[in-house]
């Protein structure tokens, strides 16, 4: 005989509680803080340190200082419609941190009218997912993409002669430095296709061939695979923060090109790991030397957060 238990959201919501399961962020005093505002960086010289091959030295953990994926354009504000009650914003939204849509100056995505409308469907069901369209991709552990991937949890950045890595808990991103033309045209990946160059403090980056399939955020924002990017990643003078300013392109889903602002903080030793920006463990050296940071590896599994599905679970 074959028994069948359903599993509410409730119910998982219950047994996660008190975790960073559902996406929240760390409670007041652990790690890296909420900050409301996105600091002023210009591009200009790098006075920092180098590195053997002359890239500006930008290596260790990082990241983004506002939230998390919940929401694109009011990133402390949760998933409208949340039936979480922890999840519902304690404050007014002017006393929240920005839109990550830096322009247009409203901080809204100028989607064409279609675009818009399938936004509104993926967010009105993204709690109660009736088709499969509406599941969000990185509840069934696909990479988080570009740009997503720097507002899903923290991450590390390593350099290497001729190239730029991200390690992501969702996939892992190289960036060219050494000149190769992108890959063909019909080939499209999760992380897209990336070719960069340095100037000065800042890492400019032409993204193609991306296959689109992740959104941005819960809320249901996306591009197409036509999206063109130029990111730009200004860091500051010592290399603890930077922005990250990515001029989106998709004539086939906006009617005009626009740009996210995410900023980014690396870890220090004064930092506390938090399981969600820092994923980090601090590994005890010989005395003298300081602890060796270690990034842990995350395994992804399936359902494991509040994405309106149900979890059903079979037993002989």
């Amino acid at each position: 005989m074959k028994t069948r238990w359903l599993v509410t959201v409730a119910t998982v919501a219950a047994v996660l509680a008190g975790t960073q399961a559902h996406g929240q962020q760390p409670p007041p005093g652990a790690g890296i803080q909420r900050e409301k505002s996105v600091p002023k960086l210009e591009s200009g010289k790098w006075t920092g340190k180098r590195l053997a091959d002359g890239q500006p030295d930008v290596e260790g953990h990082w990241s983004n200082t506002i939230a998390n994926h919940n929401n694109w354009t009011d990133p402390q504000g949760g998933v409208p419609g949340d039936p979480n009650p922890r999840a519902t914003p304690k404050t007014q939204r002017s006393e929240r941190a920005p839109s990550r849509v830096s322009d247009p100056p409203d901080g809204e995505l100028p989607f064409q009218p279609w675009a818009r409308a399938v936004q509104q469907e993926y967010l009105q069901y993204f709690h109660n997912p009736t088709k499969e369209q509406y599941v969000e991709p990185l509840a069934r552990c696909a990479p988080a993409g570009v740009p997503k991937s720097f507002t899903w949890h923290g991450y590390e950045i390593r350099q290497f002669p001729g190239y730029v890595v991200f390690l992501f808990n969702s996939g892992t991103r190289v960036v060219h430095l050494d000149g190769k033309p992108h890959l063909p045209e019909n080939i499209k990946l999760w992380n897209a296709d990336s070719r960069g160059r340095w100037e000065g403090n800042t890492l400019i980056v032409d993204v193609t061939n991306n296959n689109a399939k992740a959104r941005l955020a819960r809320t249901g924002e996306f591009f197409s695979e036509n999206a063109r990017i130029e990111e730009r990643y200004i860091f500051n003078s010592d290399g603890t923060r930077y922005n990250y300013v990515a001029t989106i392109t998709d004539p086939t889903v906006f009617t005009r090109p626009w740009t996210a602002t995410i900023p980014a903080r690396r870890f220090t030793l004064e930092d506390e790991p938090d399981g969600w920006h820092y994923e980090v463990a601090l590994a005890n050296q010989p005395a003298g030397k300081p602890p060796l940071i270690e990034r842990y590896e995350r395994i992804c599994v399936e359902n494991n957060g509040p994405f309106g599905n149900v979890a059903v679970l079979g037993a002989k």
